[in-house]
This record gives C-alpha cells, structure tokens and sequence, in this order.
C-alpha cells in the first residue's frame, strides 16, 4: 500500500497534476478523471493533450506565483 501512494506521489510530481487540481476542484475521483482523459484523447486523436498542456501550463504559472509572493514574514 506504501508502494502505491509513493509511486501515485511520483506520477503527479512528473506529470503535472492536472487531472488531480481538477478532481480536487470537481469532487470527482482522479482515476475517473484519468480514464475519460485517455478515452477521450483516443477518440479524438489525442486533440486534449493540447488542452492537458495549457492547463498544466497555468496550474505551474499560478504555484510559481504563489511561491514568490511569500515574503520573509511567512516562513
């Protein structure tokens, strides 16, 4: 069980963490997420990836944002 929450840790780290900002923000369950994303990218010759790189684009954008508005007073 350890494994398989390190290794889930991984995967987001490398791979954005898109489908989880939009499960988390949804209620909806990641791996739900994660399947109608492979199905539809499958069904439409892979036109969401575009979309899973834009929104991956700004969910970075807004981290780095957050990160560098902190001021000496926050730590």
């Amino acid at each position: 069980m350890a494994e398989e929450k390190q290794f889930r840790h991984i995967v987001e780290q490398h791979a954005f963490g898109v489908c989880t900002a939009i499960g988390d923000k949804l209620n909806i369950s990641v791996g739900r997420i994660r399947m109608y994303f492979i199905y539809a990218s499958f069904l439409t010759f892979g036109s969401p990836v575009i979309l899973y790189l834009i929104l991956a684009f700004f969910l970075n954008l807004r981290a780095y944002i957050r990160e560098r508005d902190r001021s000496v007073w926050d730590l």
